[in-house]
């Protein structure tokens, strides 16, 4: 091989180790849409001479299909990507393009503006260290550009660059940008923004994109892309205690056994002193593992595989911690949430909640209060809606390791998971934990619910009566209780509009007091079936959802879903109190069949139409079922 090729051979070498060693600035662009945020992204790829000849190409050919710019290059379209983001103009999804200069490396997720895509707004920003806020110079401050930045403090991101935006469409005028520059400045003043550096631009046109523009000599900044290459970035994510949530226990052979996972936090060493929650279980790192050999050291993001000196057991969803400051555990804590879907948030329905590590049961136990994101100002509410921003109490249902989100973006943070859906519906930064979950625990009782049902020769059980209004289903609950009665068995009936004059008096009927209202009656039932009773529920119950978290307060085999499927018409033509003829002038909102949703039971333990069977006769087949299942057994 000649000395040339040798010299070659070392240059590439040499460029690849120095490229490798750059630093990496993660950010996001965000705002208002059509504020430019693609364009500029754009702008920065095509004149830091970043794109292939045959990206050139393509973004030339697109600019004729699908350009707004007319004889212009449209740079938008190199990340906009999306069929209907093209047709529309518009971003959608979220687009994240790597580049890379000679000073640093890049990765930028260009979210889109519109307000029903904020949470892919809030995805990109997620794993952001910085966020560049663009602001149509024409328009200043809007609705969505204060809450793309209220979001951004919220995620953690303390360095901000305000891009003011298509300043050729106002003649770069100086008093017009110096305006925006104080509003802005005066909104984010309780945001918490270690900086907040403001430029004028034209991404279209390319004025302070790459270098600074002649076109703003009394603007004496640096222009964005010298601005992003030194910006200094602290992250310290290193220096926080070591965390380890274990996503595989690797059993390679039957004499080896590691625990595999993602540095969340930290750095870890072989030898350190470890702690495993929840079992508190405690050992050293023997080795650290990887696909290329061992290591002497793994930090934050790595992926490793850890052996222990002991053999203790840990299974997927523990957390390994540095003993010295291992994370907490809770089963009630106070929570940021960002609202991610069109159905509403109510307090006391029950949603999937995903950690860094573990999926619980959680509910909402209270809405503390809204983030009015024009104002910062909280206001109260019974709801969250989509993009709306709340305070939350939670309550789980077994406990999970966490850190404040402050302290740790990834053992602080959460999802929300529609139970029935499956789909994410929100997204959660941890505050703290409720000094309640220290102070309150189970009393064990001598006596508990098998004395009390074997006392009472029954099994305890909660036949949950639901259907529509005047479908009979108070009428066959008094009949069953009744007739367990003359039986000698041990029961109660709680009744919808019984419990309205006591336990839930202060609740109306709109869908968040309904959702309450059955949360209390269930965990009354609950209490009741813990004494040993047969207890009968009736009540509309329209939500499948509340339903669902009734059967899951009870013991295994101890719901028993009564479904009175009489029909609407049927319903209505009994009409005894009049509610229907009231609903259908409008004289009474929210009434469960008009104007406000009855969701069916999908599989009911017993299904019973009041206008096929009569009444008397349906409570017989009830009591037959609960002879014929041994609840009348003991």
């Amino acid at each position: 091989m000649s000395s040339v090729a040798l010299a070659s051979t070392a240059d590439v070498e040499n460029y690849l180790a120095a490229h490798e060693n750059k630093g990496l600035l993660r950010f996001i662009t965000c705002g208002s849409v059509d504020d430019g945020k693609s364009t500029l992204i754009g702008r920065l790829l095509y004149d830091s001479k970043l794109l292939y000849d045959d990206q050139i190409a393509a973004l030339e050919n697109d600019t004729k299909r699908h350009g707004t710019q007319g004889e212009k290059i449209d740079f938008a379209l190199l990340v906009d990507g999306l069929a209907a983001e093209r047709e529309q103009g518009i971003t959608i999804d979220v687009a994240y393009r790597y580049f890379s200069t000679e000073k640093r490396k890049f990765i930028v997720a260009d979210t889109p503006g519109h307000e029903q895509y904020t949470r892919n707004m809030a995805t990109g920003a997620s794993t952001a260290d910085l966020a560049v806020i663009l602001i149509d110079a024409r328009k200043g401050v809007l609705t969505q550009t204060r809450r793309h930045s209220y979001i951004v403090s919220l995620l953690g991101i303390r360095q901000v660059v305000v891009a003011v935006n298509k300043m050729d469409l106002i003649d770069y005028s100086e008093s017009t940008f110096r305006k925006i520059e104080f509003d802005y400045r005066d909104f984010a003043k309780p945001l918490g923004f270690e900086s907040i550096t403001v430029i004028p631009m034209s991404a279209l046109e390319g004025d302070n994109v790459i270098t600074k523009s002649a076109k703003t000599p009394w603007y004496d900044g640096a222009a964005l892309l010298p601005y992003l290459e030194t910006v200094k970035i602290h992250s310290d994510h290193a220096e926080k205690s070591f965390r380890l949530p274990v996503q595989w226990v690797n059993r390679a052979s039957h004499d080896f056994r590691g625990f595999a996972g993602t540095v969340a936090g930290g750095t870890v060493r072989p030898g350190d002193d470890i702690v495993v929650l929840p079992s508190a279980k405690r050992s050293k790192v023997a080795r650290i593992i990887t696909h290329d050999g061992d290591l002497a050291e793994a930090g934050p993001d790595m992926a490793v595989t850890l052996t222990l000196d002991d053999e203790i057991d840990i299974s997927r969803g523990d957390v390994i911690c540095a003993a010295r400051a291992p994370a907490e555990q809770t089963d009630q804590f106070a929570a940021h949430v960002l609202w991610m879907a069109e159905q509403k948030l109510f307090p006391g329905r029950q949603y999937l909640l995903k950690t860094a590590n573990r999926i619980v049961s959680a509910t909402v136990t209270e809405l503390k209060h809204k983030v009015n994101v024009n104002t910062l100002e909280h206001m109260s509410g019974k709801t969250l809606e989509l993009n709306e921003v709340g305070f939350c109490n939670f309550s789980l249902s077994h406990p999970v390791a966490f850190d404040s989100y402050k302290d740790n973006r990834r053992t602080g943070s959460f999802v929300l998971i529609d139970k029935r859906a499956n789909a994410t519906i929100g997204a959660g930064l941890i505050d703290f934990s409720l000094r309640r979950a220290q102070n309150v625990h189970w009393q064990d009782l001598d006596v508990n619910k098998t004395a009390r049902a074997s006392a009472k020769h029954q099994r305890p059980c909660v036949l949950w009566f639901t259907g529509l209004s005047g479908s009979g289903k108070s009428t066959v609950a008094n009949l069953v209780e009744k007739r367990l009665h003359d039986m000698g068995r041990h029961t109660y009936t709680l009744d919808g509009d019984n419990v309205r004059h006591g336990l839930n008096k202060d609740l109306g009927f709109t869908d968040a007091d309904r959702v309450e209202n059955i949360r209390r009656v269930a965990e009354t039932a609950r209490l009741m079936a813990d004494a040993g009773l047969i207890v009968c529920v009736s009540f509309i119950s329209p939500f499948q959802s509340e339903r669902r978290m009734a059967r899951e307060l009870m013991g295994e085999g101890e719901f028993i879903e009564v479904y009175i499927s009489t029909p609407l018409e049927v319903c209505e033509k009994r009409d005894i109190k009049g509610l229907y003829a009231k609903a259908r002038r409008g004289e009474i909102k929210n009434f469960t069949g008009i104007d406000s949703a009855y969701e069916p039971p999908q599989i009911a333990e017993i299904d019973i139409d009041t206008s096929d069977i009569p009444a008397p006769d349906a409570a017989d087949r009830i009591v037959e079922y609960l002879k014929g299942n041994g609840y009348l057994e003991g």
